[in-house]
């Protein structure tokens, strides 16, 4: 373990929001995400880093940019526990009154600490404070922006999430007394749903319509696992039942209903022969809708066409958008 503190805290103020990353193998990425906290116009209390067993070198780069770091910082480098055991172990060692987590391949806009305090500050109700995102690729550049398609809930998420709409991880920042209630469940894979599940009756989800972070999309996200996905959204469901009300019937309903919309997603990656099937199996948590015309859509025109439409989608949202430099960059102006 190595620590590095000083007292001279950009501005002599601190946003009272411990900021962790958890990192692992984004040798390529991790000092971006760093720098894109250090540069926050409202700093954080302090950052912990911990290297959950990354094998590309990246400690090193971490401990490079921990150096010059302006704000009070931490980094813990051990073997691999997975990202649940490192969320809660991160939580442990924080001390402010929010607490946010960022993967170490995402990014934060300068202005996003500020908003979030400011945020939650006026709302206090929430558990959370969240808003929307841009999605960037390798080479920085913005593909997507869940503000064109996300319908996210402002107040009770509980109909959101059991939608399995979700507020996207580098977007959230916690009121610390809510997570020390619920952690995060060790045996979830899909720790995030999980947790909003729990969290979502306990208080009011505060929801930002502008777009102050990043998520960055790679082959290895979790994500592009869809059957990991669904059973690890209908496990949580499940878990989660009693706290939500639910009965067995509309749990049963619930999950019927979260099999077929899920079939959307699959046909995404081109796998029609399980979306068929999810659909044809659960075709009773279908409804008319243009959910439901995309995905025949998607059944009948070849897969192809459809990656060549993605492909074309993403490059007019990096015409309309830029890359996110150009957004760090305006938004420090």
């Amino acid at each position: 373990m190595s620590s590095h503190e000083t007292s001279n805290v950009t501005a002599n103020r601190s946003s009272e929001v411990s900021v962790l990353i958890p990192s692992y193998n984004h040798g390529n990425f991790v000092e971006s995400c760093i720098r894109s906290i250090l540069n926050q116009t409202l700093p954080p209390l302090q950052l912990i880093v911990i290297d959950d067993g990354s094998s590309d070198g990246s400690p090193v780069i971490i401990e490079k940019v921990l150096n010059n770091s302006p704000v009070p910082c931490e980094l813990i480098v051990r073997e691999n526990r997975g990202l649940c055991a490192t969320l809660n172990q991160g939580f442990k060692l924080s001390t402010g009154t929010y607490f946010a987590y960022i993967g170490s391949d995402d990014l934060w806009l300068p202005g996003f600490l500020e908003e979030r305090v400011h945020l939650l500050e006026s709302r206090p109700m929430a558990v959370l404070g969240y808003g929307h995102c841009y999605l960037i690729d390798g080479q920085n550049r913005i593909i997507d922006s869940t503000r064109d398609w996300a319908n996210y809930a402002d107040g009770n998420a509980r109909n959101m999430l059991l939608k399995t709409t979700a507020p996207m991880s580098p977007t959230v920042v916690y009121r610390r007394t809510f997570l020390a209630e619920e952690p995060w469940r060790k045996d979830s894979r899909l720790e995030d749903y999980d947790l909003y599940l729990r969290l979502a009756g306990k208080g009011e989800f505060a929801f930002d319509e502008r777009v102050l972070s990043a998520w960055r999309q790679h082959d290895t996200n979790t994500s592009h696992n869809q059957w990991m996905m669904l059973v690890e959204q209908l496990a949580a469901q499940r878990r989660v039942a009693p706290e939500l009300g639910l009965n067995e019937a509309e749990l049963e309903t619930l999950q019927t209903r979260t099999k077929f919309s899920r079939a959307e997603d699959f046909l995404r990656y081109g796998e029609k022969h399980t979306a068929l099937r999810l659909m044809l199996q659960n075709w009773r948590g279908g409804t008319f809708s243009p959910s439901l015309i995309r995905m025949i859509l998607r059944l009948v025109i070849p897969f192809t066409l459809m990656d060549r439409r993605k492909k074309v989608k993403s490059r007019v949202a990096n015409e309309r958008y830029g890359s996110i430099e150009s957004k760090m960059q305006r938004s420090k102006a």
